[in-house]
């Protein structure tokens, strides 16, 4: 792999794991009610490329945030 090819392929990924980091975290900080509940959304915002889409779509105005 070249250099140009690495740096591209960073480019794409970085932002996806950001938003992940944001997803768990967010669901760490906030109460959906049960643990069974928060772990499900927790395992959700942790699946790569596409958990933190779906975390964010259904899952974001669900848990409310504590103090």
């Amino acid at each position: 792999m070249d250099l140009k090819t690495v740096i591209t392929i960073l480019i794409l990924t970085i932002p996806f794991f950001l938003m992940s980091i944001w997803a768990i975290v967010d669901v760490g900080q906030k109460d959906f009610g049960s643990i069974g509940k928060k772990a499900m959304w927790g395992i959700i915002a942790a699946i790569p490329f596409i958990g933190f889409i779906i975390y964010l779509i259904f899952g974001f105005r669900k848990g409310k945030k504590t103090d």
